[in-house]
């Protein structure tokens, strides 16, 4: 049975909540299109969030990202969009998107959203020698 685009986000029960730890995930067929063109835009998505009580279910997630395939955006409104939905569907510790569109007239852009819970604190970070 094929898969269809959806704008559905699926999660499940974080493993091991008791401890901050790092997801990570490169999403690199993301499409959308000039909202002023109609001609496709192409990115790379890098999605980072510490997840809290939910973990995003990835399947859905890539049926998500399917779904801005046909649709006209702003690369800065689809950025937010995408990291304001689902920061809403995990409500993480924090979360960051950074949307790197390839070049179109020459420019490249790339933005960058974050989402944190007010009573997340990052950890210090460790160096080591």
């Amino acid at each position: 049975m094929p898969s269809h685009p959806s704008s559905q986000i699926e999660t499940f029960s974080n493993p091991d909540p008791g401890h901050d730890y790092t997801i990570r995930m490169r999403i690199n067929e993301f499409t959308c299109l000039c909202p002023r063109t109609g001609q496709p835009d192409f990115a790379t998505l890098l999605l980072e969030y510490v997840p809290d009580r939910l973990c995003l279910e990835l399947k859905s997630l890539k049926l998500y990202i399917w779904s801005f395939r046909d649709r006209g955006a702003f690369h800065e409104a689809v950025t937010s969009e995408i990291i304001d939905h689902l920061a809403q569907s995990v409500t993480p510790r924090f979360m960051r998107l950074t949307a790197r569109f390839n070049v179109r007239g020459g420019i490249r852009t790339r933005i960058i959203a974050e989402r944190r819970a007010p009573h997340w604190r990052a950890p210090e970070a460790v160096v080591l020698p």
